[in-house]
């Protein structure tokens, strides 16, 4: 069963390649594979109909007993059988739908195969968790399927309503399954059904939520407004995935829980109100559409509610009966389907308003419809009459409300005889003045799959005795009744032939008043759900406006006072609450003078930032406040957090002062004494709360410190720094993976800067020009220098920024000195790199270090200078280092480990002994992507806002020049 599933998607994958290589024929190669699961499906016939079942199991998820499970039983194979045999045929049909010329067709030939695994692997799931796994999967690629000419507004609407109903009731569904499984202490649908939980108010909630994934994917009301709008889809995926297997998908998870559950609340009552009720509405709208894939739309949700009825009902005889039906209108609707697309493809329209004579042009094709159409009236000797008449004995025989039900079925049933008629006479009968419709000839092969399953109808009635033992092995799970229903062509005259008729005779009624019915089905006719879908559409978009408005004013002060209020407001609803400093011991003031002495120093920096007035002053007094936590950390005796710190505060301080540059030096809003008195104390007061909360949770730990055991782990392997140990050994994983998020980061940031395309350094340095006009960029400007104001600038020049730097904007002695500490801060990069393992260091401060040294020299001579001091792309040294440390640690599962899968030792002059592992490797990776991260964020906010200012600087000479 893997293997037919996992088939559907290599092949899925070979499509485009398949139909760029031989065009529309290349369907016959995607059908191969449901035609080798209906073969399988055959082969196990006398082991399920036997009562057996094949399965399949493969641990997944072991702590939550979550099993990669499948197993065939009756209902299974039913729906196999529907799945892959019909999904072969509609394969076969693509491939004298489709012109040639086709676009996209290799994905739509993809998407549509995968469906057919996907649904193949949904019918077969035991496990709760890989059923709804295949069952969003089937959201997805129906999505994809219905949009396929996504250049139409039309298709991409209906797509998306699609995927809209369908996943939220799919959420809704999981949720259900979470509580199912808690409740029944497994996820496998077998041991579910064989030891249901017992009934209460948490098992009928389950069964509520699981109950609305079913009826949205099955399109039953008040949820069935998507499925007549996804008919602009294809007519292949119409007579796949809406009429024969995605909608039947919610029937088929009815009807397997329906055995241990129908009988828990409100299970039937909620099944046989909303299916009744989408019966009669289905049919009725059925009755006033003129397009003919519409009409049979709102067909299929008429019979879609039928089914439920009867999957739903919960008893030997309804559940024979559903059998039989969900076979009879596949077999039926599917063939009914893709005639209109035939019908659509050799006259050009299907508007039945417009086709006229169609049945004597193509009397084969009519003749295929009409044996459909016969069989989803229920005619004599077909398949849905054989249905029919069982759903009818069994809802006769059944409760009070059944009987009930059976009434309004049947005028839903006449419905159907009435809509019936109007397709069949819409599509191929001659009108009265109206000339006959042009049609091009249809060869056999594109008449070849409906002309199949309409003969499955056929045959199947009179020979309904070789399937009708399935149908009992699956009504089998139900007790058996005194007198038992069994499915046969004839039962003579009785109750049920007596109301089919009633049903035929109504229908050709409502057909004769046709004129009639549709004026009064315009007078009485409600909001359509598609208008009431679009109204909420409506409203919720309006309202995230209106909420978003309120909330999102782009005011970075109101965000940071909501977000300290909301979490001040919670601490201190936790501590009144709860009091957890009762019976806590006594927490410790400080464990030397020297903390609290620095911690004074960091709180005035802190409050000192809430007075001044210059941009510039308030972020030196931000960064002083992040070295105050630093020399905390150095106190405390962390010297490999202290380090850490003061490269972060140090590149953040320089970052923000490149972006406050920009900025007027003061602060120039005017607030009123009221909001600063309001900020200063939300401020004080959520610091204060802060460090209560911090101090009461350091003094009530009960547990002992993770970290002692890491310590005796890097003792043990004769290391000392035990942080760096834990980063790239002990936790490389968590590394690898904030490493990543790193690099996202700052390429999104720093991408929302590059308007354009990022450039690469300048070749060289652009002439200054008069009056210091002049900026720190990396890439020439946009404006070129007059003639006149070009200078000669030196091949090679010590200190650049003499050819490139304003006079102003010079300091010589900070070129000098960053000429002469650049080499040596590099090394001592590299060494706080490669002595990670006995000294405080590591990869990430050691590119800090290595940022740190290019922020100076960008400083001290500009963007040019910078450009000579690391030539490179900065993405070069973000992709070499987030390559090497995912590579490093996904290489170390080859024997089984993260990073300790090799280890080098030597010797070097002057060095001595050396060794090495695969962990100093992944630092490197940190040590690279980090340089590269601050590389491009001094680039984004330093030399590109310098290289506009240039340009701005350019046409403003340029101007100036032409006034002359």
């Amino acid at each position: 069963m893997t293997v037919l599933v996992l088939a559907h998607f290599v092949v899925a994958l070979c499509a485009a390649p398949l139909v760029r290589r031989a065009g529309p024929r290349a369907f016959v190669v995607l059908a191969l594979p449901p035609a080798a699961a209906l073969a399988w499906a055959l082969c196990q016939w006398g082991t399920v109909t036997g009562g057996g079942a094949r399965s399949e199991a493969w641990s997944w998820i072991e702590a939550y007993d979550v099993d990669v499970a499948f197993r065939l039983d009756a209902l299974s194979l039913v729906m196999v059988l529907l799945a892959a045999g019909i999904g072969a045929l509609v394969l076969l049909y693509c491939a004298s739908y489709f012109d040639p010329g086709t676009r996209q067709l290799g994905a739509f030939g993809g998407n549509l195969l995968a469906f057919a695994g996907a649904m193949l692997g949904l019918v077969l799931a035991d496990d709760l968790m890989i059923l709804y796994l295949f069952w969003e999967l089937t959201t997805v690629l129906s999505f994809l399927l219905i949009g396929y000419d996504s250049e139409k507004r039309a298709s991409r609407r209906s797509a998306l309503q699609a995927l809209t109903v369908t996943t939220v009731g799919g959420l809704a569904m999981f949720v259900g399954f979470l509580m199912l499984g808690h409740a029944a202490g497994t996820y496998r649908i077998s041991r579910i059904l064989e030891s249901p939980p017992p009934a209460d108010t948490t098992l009928s909630v389950a069964l509520v939520l699981i109950l609305a994934g079913a009826l949205a994917k099955s399109a039953v009301w008040p949820l069935s407004m998507w499925l007549p709008n996804a008919m602009a889809a294809p007519t292949p995926v119409s007579a796949y995935l809406h009429a024969a297997a995605m909608v039947k998908a919610g029937v088929y998870l009815v009807a397997r829980l329906a055995p241990a559950f129908a009988d828990v609340t409100p299970w039937r009552p909620v099944l046989l109100v909303l299916g009744t009720a989408t019966m009669l509405l289905g049919g009725w709208r059925a009755l006033r559409l003129n397009d003919l894939k519409l009409l049979l739309a709102y067909g299929t949700v008429s019979q879609l509610g039928f089914l439920i009825v009867l999957a739903g009902a919960g008893s030997y005889n309804t559940a024979l009966a559903a059998g039989a039906m969900i076979l009879g209108h596949a077999l039926f609707k599917a063939p009914l389907f893709l005639v209109t697309g035939i019908v659509d493809h050799a006259a050009g329209t299907r508007d039945l308003r417009r086709l006229s004579g169609v049945g004597r042009a193509l009397p084969w094709v009519a003749v295929v419809a009409v044996v459909a159409g016969a069989s989803m009236i229920a005619m004599v000797p077909l398949l849905g009459f054989v249905a029919k008449e069982a759903a009818f004995e069994a809802l006769l025989h059944g409760s009070v409300a059944e009987r009930w039900v059976l009434a309004l079925i049947v005028v839903g049933s006449a419905l159907t005889t009435a809509y019936t008629l109007r397709f069949l006479w819409g599509a191929f009968a001659r009108k009265p003045g109206l000339a006959d419709t042009a049609v091009h000839r249809v060869g056999p092969a594109f008449l070849a799959p409906p002309a199949l399953l309409a003969a499955g109808s056929l045959l199947l009635g009179p020979g309904i005795g070789w399937v009708a033992p399935l149908f009992e092995a699956y009504a089998a799970q139900y007790p058996l009744p005194a007198h038992p229903y069994h499915l046969a062509l004839w039962h003579g005259f009785g109750p049920a032939l007596g109301l089919s008729a009633l049903a035929w005779a109504g229908g050709a009624a409502l057909f004769a008043g046709r004129g009639g019915m549709a004026r009064l089905g315009r007078r009485l006719a409600w909001p359509k759900a598609d208008e009431g879908f679009g109204r909420i559409v409506l409203g919720l978009e309006r309202t995230a406006l209106q909420v978003t408005g309120a909330v999102q004013k782009g005011s970075l002060p109101a965000y940071v006072a909501t977000i300290l209020g909301v979490v001040l407001a919670g601490l201190i609803a936790v501590l009144v609450t709860d009091r957890p400093w009762h019976g806590a011991p006594a927490p410790r003031v400080w464990d030397t003078p020297w903390q609290a002495a620095v911690a004074a120093l960091t709180s005035a920096c802190a409050l000192m930032c809430l007075v001044v007035q210059r941009r510039m002053k308030a972020a030196v007094l931000a960064g002083l406040t992040g070295y105050g936590t630093a020399l905390l950390y150095v106190v405390q005796g962390a010297p490999d957090l202290a380090l850490t710190q003061f490269g972060v505060e140090t590149v953040s301080t320089v970052v923000l002062i490149l972006v406050l540059r920009r900025l007027p030096v003061h602060f120039g809003e005017s607030l009123p004494s009221w909001r600063r008195v309001a900020g200063l104390l939300l401020a004080l007061g959520s610091s204060v709360v802060v460090a209560c909360a911090v101090w009461i949770a350091a003094a009530a730990r009960t547990a002992h410190p993770a970290g002692a055991a890491m310590t005796e782990e890097t003792a043990h392997h004769g290391l000392k720094d035990v942080v760096a140990t834990i980063l790239v050994d002990f936790r490389a994983w968590d590394t690898m993976g904030e490493s990543a998020v790193l690099a996202v980061a700052v390429l999104g940031v720093t991408s929302l800067l590059y308007v354009h395309r990022r450039q690469g350094p300048a070749a060289g340095p652009p002439p200054a020009l008069p009056g210091g006009v002049t900026a720190w960029s990396l890439a020439t400007p946009a404006i070129q220098v007059p003639p006149e104001y070009r200078q000669a600038a030196p091949e090679r020049s010590w200190l650049m920024a003499g050819d490139t730097l304003a006079p102003e904007h010079r300091s010589v002695v900070f070129e000098v000195i960053a000429r002469l500490v650049f080499h040596p801060i590099l090394v001592l990069s590299v060494y706080l790199l490669l002595c990670a393992e006995n000294l405080p260091g590591g990869g990430f401060v050691g590119g800090l270090v290595a940022g740190v040294a290019l922020m100076i020299r960008y400083l001290a001579g500009g963007r040019h200078e910078l450009a000579a001091a690391a030539p490179a792309h900065p993405g070069f040294f973000t992709g070499l280092g987030l390559a090497l440390s995912t590579g490093v640690a996904l290489l170390g599962l080859a024997d089984g480990t993260v990073l300790h899968a090799w280890t080098w030792h030597g010797h070097l002059p002057l060095i001595g002994d050396w060794h090495m592992g695969t962990a100093v490797l992944f630092d490197l990776g940190v040590y690279l992507l980090v340089l590269g991260a601050v590389l491009d964020v001094v680039r984004a906010l330093g030399s590109k806002i310098d290289q506009q200012t240039e340009a701005r600087a350019g046409l403003a000479l340029a101007a100036g020049e032409g006034e002359r």
